[in-house]
């Protein structure tokens, strides 16, 4: 099954950086996602130079509805950032599509672990295969004071 087949008829899937909409992108991550909200557009630029970046993309008129991106070693570990659905086409299957597209793009690779985040949707990535960690008490994590 290709890419392009599981997701709902008048979509595509890419990998091409060169595709996604930055400008778009930017805005809707900054604007309406609760773990970017505010993020400066050249900071998402930087955090997309060091990423393989996804989208998805209406076949007819060409915009971008769905974007994320991945921060990997490209041999063991990934970690999936930024999923975004733009909410004209949500509930239709085009994020689920396109975080099964991206673990089967990472999966030639090797990586051994695809890690995420999220306050909120543990049920649609549960139906994708991800579980909580097994060891949390291993994790550690080290945060930057938030300048004022």
């Amino acid at each position: 099954m290709t890419d392009a087949h599981r997701l709902p008829e008048g979509y595509e899937f890419s990998a091409d950086t060169d595709r996604v909409d930055v400008d778009r992108v930017h805005r809707w991550l900054s604007t309406d996602a609760y773990w970017a909200t505010g993020r400066p557009l050249e900071q998402h630029r930087r955090a997309m130079a060091g990423s393989l970046n996804f989208g998805v993309y209406d076949t007819v008129t060409g915009e971008q509805v769905a974007y994320a991106r991945v921060v990997t070693d490209h041999a063991l570990f990934a970690w999936l950032a930024d999923v975004y659905v733009d909410p004209t086409v949500r509930g239709k299957g085009v994020g689920t599509a396109m975080v099964e597209s991206i673990r089967e793009h990472l999966r030639p690779s090797g990586v051994r672990r695809v890690l995420l985040a999220t306050h909120d949707a543990h049920g649609v990535y549960a139906k994708l295969g991800f579980a909580p960690l097994e060891h949390p008490d291993q994790w550690m994590a080290f945060y930057y004071p938030v300048p004022e």
